[in-house]
């Protein structure tokens, strides 16, 4: 008895130990499809070379701004009070303002055991994991157990808008 043919996903029928045309099978089409995800995610994994702490609006920050890295806005200069400050989560960067219009900015990774600062209150930037304390002022120690202090970042206030430089 002669074997049965295969009717391919085109419509084409393919006789028996005929291979099939790349992509006329739906297992074609799958494999495909599937390279053509792999190579989209390769390209927006390691696209623009882009790693720096920016992104987006950190947690709290103004809402209308999309930015947080350089040229975006973290947040309006009336957001971060006299003598504290405020964390943004996304940009990794904690902004302080010790004196009247005097803007600090710090990374928000606490130089103990790599925990994420948590708030800023009393003139110091806390960390809710072991309890270390950094002053908003220069980022250094004001409480062990870090004995390194935090990282400096730049930011400048332009047009009422603080952003990372």
């Amino acid at each position: 008895m002669p074997q049965k043919s295969d009717t391919q996903a085109d419509g084409t029928e393919q006789q028996p130990g005929e291979t099939p045309a790349a992509g006329g099978t739906r297992r074609g089409l799958l494999i495909g499809a599937g390279l053509a995800g792999v190579a989209g995610l390769a390209a927006a994994c390691g696209g623009s070379g882009d790693d720096d702490a920016g992104g987006s609006g950190g947690s709290g920050g103004s809402g209308g701004d999309s930015g947080g890295g350089a040229g975006g806005a973290l947040a309006a200069a009336s957001e971060i009070p006299v003598g504290g400050g405020k964390v943004f989560e996304d940009a990794k960067v904690v902004v302080c303002q010790p004196q009247e219009g005097e803007f600090k900015a710090f990374s928000a990774t606490c130089t103990h055991k790599g925990c994420s600062v948590g708030s800023v209150s009393g003139g110091t930037i806390n960390c809710p994991c072991h309890g270390s304390k950094f002053k908003i002022a220069d980022g250094s120690v004001a409480s062990p157990p870090a004995d390194k202090p935090l990282e400096e970042k730049k930011v400048t206030v332009q047009g009422g808008k603080i952003m990372l430089a």
